[in-house]
């Protein structure tokens, strides 16, 4: 069984005001209900950006240990070539 633990927190009015009619619709029990949905989004959004982050470090790794870079200038160059060798061919 998980513990509870109290924590006040500071809104500005108009957002409590949100959440006040949010509770008075009934959409929500409580105000509580309204944060803690709002806390498991937000811990749901920030653990897919950490899983995210760590799989853009790991290309970036896997990248640097592929062996030496070659520069954009060239690598576009030499498409330039190839595009133009393809339209110059007879067919």
């Amino acid at each position: 069984m998980s513990t509870i633990e109290r924590i006040s927190i500071t809104l500005p009015a108009e957002m409590a005001a949100s959440l006040r009619r949010t509770v008075e619709g009934g959409q929500y029990a409580s105000t509580s209900e309204i944060i803690r949905e709002a806390l498991r989004e937000w811990t749901r959004k920030r653990d897919d950006e950490l899983r995210d982050l760590e799989a853009l470090r790991e290309a970036v790794r896997k990248g640097d240990e592929s062996g030496p870079s070659i520069p954009a200038d060239e690598v576009f160059a030499e498409l330039r070539r190839m595009i133009a060798n393809r339209r110059a061919a007879p067919g």
